[in-house]
């Protein structure tokens, strides 16, 4: 338990502040949630680099358990337009969630012997990239309307990719503007995983 403790409140404050953050935009293609939200693979990477893979798993149950938590409050709390959580965002945000970490958690785990940078890099682009492509598409893709009902003909309106690129639908924009964001964290990350696991390792040690 003393191992889970630390894990389980960074990443259960991780995802109430994203959930939170979510309803707060910052310009016109992201909120503030999608600058906390990538802390989430921060959290599990340390704990994979420090306890090992399964004590991660644990952890990234215990987020998506707050996070279905988080997500079931929002949509009984009427906003402006609605729910601030619809029943689709928070199928597609739970998905995404569990799917995303634990694949994370598996590459992480396969790199473990390999440069200290490489596994917290190539395992949190490659499950942030899976993260943003199954969100926004389940969240907000027409294609899905008949199997998850709800309204996102907003989401579809067609516009230039990011004001200036090929027209595609919003969610488009918007999926694009989350996963560049995730990458720069994914690098800027690097710095306190190095500090913090350098540390812990060496007092589990």
């Amino acid at each position: 338990m003393t191992k889970l403790l630390p894990g389980v409140l960074a990443m259960a404050t991780v995802v109430v502040a994203s959930n939170i953050l979510v309803q707060f935009l910052f310009g016109q293609w992201l909120t503030w949630g999608a600058f906390t939200y990538p802390l989430a693979f921060l959290v599990t990477d340390i704990m994979n680099r420090v306890y090992g893979a399964a004590i991660a798993r644990r952890v990234v149950f215990a987020g998506f358990l707050v996070g279905v938590v988080c997500s079931l409050i929002g949509t009984q709390i009427i906003g402006e337009f609605g729910p601030l959580v619809t029943l689709r965002i928070a199928i597609g945000s739970g998905i995404a969630f569990l799917t995303a970490q634990l694949l994370d958690v598996a590459i992480f785990d396969r790199l473990r012997n390999a440069n200290w940078w490489q596994a917290p890099v190539i395992s949190s682009i490659i499950g942030s990239s899976l993260d943003t492509a199954l969100f926004f598409f389940i969240a907000f893709s027409g294609a899905l309307t008949s199997v998850l009902p709800g309204d996102v003909a907003w989401a579809n309106e067609v516009l230039p990719i990011l004001g200036m690129g090929p027209e595609a639908p919003l969610w488009v924009s918007l999926a694009i503007a989350d996963w560049g964001v995730k990458l720069a964290i994914a690098l800027i990350a690097l710095v306190p995983f190095r500090l913090i696991t350098r540390r812990f390792v060496a007092q589990v040690a």
